[in-house]
């Protein structure tokens, strides 16, 4: 501030001068109020005290500046400062205390600065529509009684509102700007990380001083139950040992949010029926004032955003499309980083399921090269996995009968859905592997068939199986011909007379051994076949074993 002398009182101009010089280049609300208290004390020789509400309205920072040039900076809170009624005055108004009830000259501090007048002038004015500034008062303490006063006054308030609006507006565009900037910067490093953490940790500072909260919640809705999960992260230690915050569809306000898909501001959380007290119960948190904003991808709501207990002031709209606008980018890379989660989580199982799988797995692309395969398919054909991918097919695939390659073709233009071959395959050491072979393609997002997959099954024990079922029908064949060409020597002997008498009755008991012996290698057979077709039960039951052992030994 310059400090020349004294100016005459009558000399607007030069007070317009001083005034113009020290706030040519000043952006601050505070700086235009303490350097008007100065000028005006100066010029008009009266002790000037010049009030600016904090943006809570909750106290007023105090500007008084005498003749001299002293100075003093106070801060009064509402309640005491009394200012109200001179703030409802039209203009710049002469006041008398002897005029004033005795609760208002008692009770403001503002009467107890001056012995009995003030001059007091309000800002804004009553003409103007719009201020960016909060509630204002320039006042005289005690001035003389000169007329010419009041106009001068009246045109010092016009130039200060103009001063103040100018500052005002300067500090909104530079909030604004760094509000601008910090979404920018959040939206930047939401879209460039898809873990889901980070995207927390990101909420936890920055957001969080920009929108002067004391918290941030995010709730995220179960698709199964429609029941809204808060991230623990975001909470305070208040609720570090508490069990999960969660709420059921359509509970709280975060349930109203998510059901409507609409934006709320709430001054006052305990006299909003919506709101669901039982979180701050269990924690001893306090809640008293919210935003909450649904959260949503593809007009399909994942959650809700809520900004908790503002610091100063209260929640305007403005406030609501700051979250918005960090809303949209935050729902999602939430998605993005869940989505990722679950790719991540199925990448996982495929990749167990294809190393784990006992028959043998490979995938085959359209230039018919081998993509990848399991452990198991490399260990059938005495290989290495890395001497295998990235070979083509026909190199390592060498099948006896039937050809591959136009297996993969088949599968690739869509010509089948599934292809079958037993075949043999060659082995690196050199010996043959009796397989079979199921193809199907593998479709990409378009559904058009990029690669193949097959699956080779090891036949080698099914053969085997087969072998052992063969020997043992030409046994039972082998077996039952004994007896049927027993029983149909010695009947067609019979049949012919050719036996004697005494011949006859041995005969006939042969026959009926021999029957006997056959009708139990047939039930034994069926015992046997009801065995493998699990249709007969075991029980326990005592058995004699001495004619057992008389007919199987000598």
């Amino acid at each position: 501030m310059s400090h020349a002398p004294a100016v005459p009182q009558n000399d607007l101009s030069a007070l317009w001068r001083d005034l113009l010089l020290d706030l040519r280049d000043v952006f601050d609300v505070h700086f235009v109020c303490a350097t008007f208290a100065y000028h005006v004390a100066r010029h008009t020789g009266a002790s000037a005290v010049v009030a600016v509400a904090d943006v809570q309205a909750k106290c007023y920072d105090v500007w008084l500046n005498e003749p001299s040039g002293r100075a003093t900076q106070m801060r009064w809170s509402n309640e005491e400062a009394g200012l109200e009624p001179l703030l409802a005055l039209g203009g710049p108004t002469r006041l008398d205390k002897l005029e004033r009830s005795a609760a208002e000259v008692i009770g403001g501090r503002i009467w107890l600065l001056a012995k009995r007048r003030l001059l007091a002038a309000p800002l804004p004015r009553e003409e103007r529509l719009y201020s960016a500034y909060p509630p204002t008062l320039l006042a005289l303490l005690d001035p003389d009684l000169q007329p010419e006063l009041e106009p001068l006054l009246n045109e010092v308030t016009s130039l200060m509102c103009v001063f103040l609006d100018r500052a005002a507006l300067r500090q909104e565009v530079d909030r604004r700007t760094v509000e601008f900037a910090v979404i920018s910067d959040i939206s930047r490093a939401l879209s460039s990380t898809l873990n889901i953490q980070q995207i927390y940790q990101l909420l936890t500072g920055p957001i969080r001083q920009t929108l002067n909260v004391e918290t941030l919640s995010i709730g995220l809705i179960e698709p199964v139950t429609g029941d809204i999960v808060f991230v623990e992260k975001l909470f305070g230690p208040m609720f570090q040992r508490l069990p999960p915050v969660r709420l059921k569809r359509g509970q709280g306000i975060a349930g109203w949010v998510a059901e409507h898909k609409e934006p709320v501001i709430i001054t006052d959380a305990y006299s909003d029926q919506r709101f669901f007290s039982g979180v701050d119960t269990r924690s001893g948190f306090r809640t008293h004032s919210m935003i909450c904003i649904p959260l949503q991808v593809d007009e399909r709501t994942i959650g809700i955003l809520q900004a908790i207990n503002r610091q100063f002031g209260r929640f305007s709209d403005h406030d609501v499309q700051l979250m918005q606008a960090l809303g949209g980018p935050l729902a999602a890379a939430i998605e993005n980083a869940n989505l990722h989660t679950d790719v991540l989580a199925e990448k996982r199982r495929v990749e167990t399921l294809f190393t784990s799988m006992s028959d043998g797995l490979i995938t085959v692309n359209r230039d018919g090269v081998i993509t990848r395969v399991n452990s198991a398919f490399a260990s059938m054909l005495f290989s290495d996995v890395d001497d295998v991918v990235g070979r083509l097919l026909h190199e390592r695939v060498r099948p006896k009968q039937g050809d591959l390659q136009k297996l993969v073709a088949r599968l690739l233009s869509g010509a089948e859905d599934t292809v079958q071959l037993a075949t043999d395959i060659a082995r690196d050491d050199g010996r043959l592997l009796p397989v079979l072979i199921s193809g199907a393609p593998v479709d990409d997002e378009t559904g058009a068939a990029q690669e193949a997959i097959f699956v080779f099954s090891d036949l080698t024990q099914i053969r085997e199986v087969e072998r052992m079922r063969d020997d043992l029908f030409q046994g039972i064949i082998h077996e039952l011909r004994t007896p049927l060409a027993t029983i149909l020597m010695y009947s067609r002997l019979l049949r012919e007379g050719r036996a004697q008498a005494d011949k006859a009755e041995r005969f006939l008991g042969v026959i009926e051994r021999e029957s006997d012996r056959l009708q139990r290698m047939v039930r034994q057979m069926l015992d046997l076949a009801k065995l493998e077709a699990r249709e007969m039960q075991r029980s326990a039951e005592p058995v004699w074993l001495n004619p057992l052992f008389d007919e199987a030994l000598p």
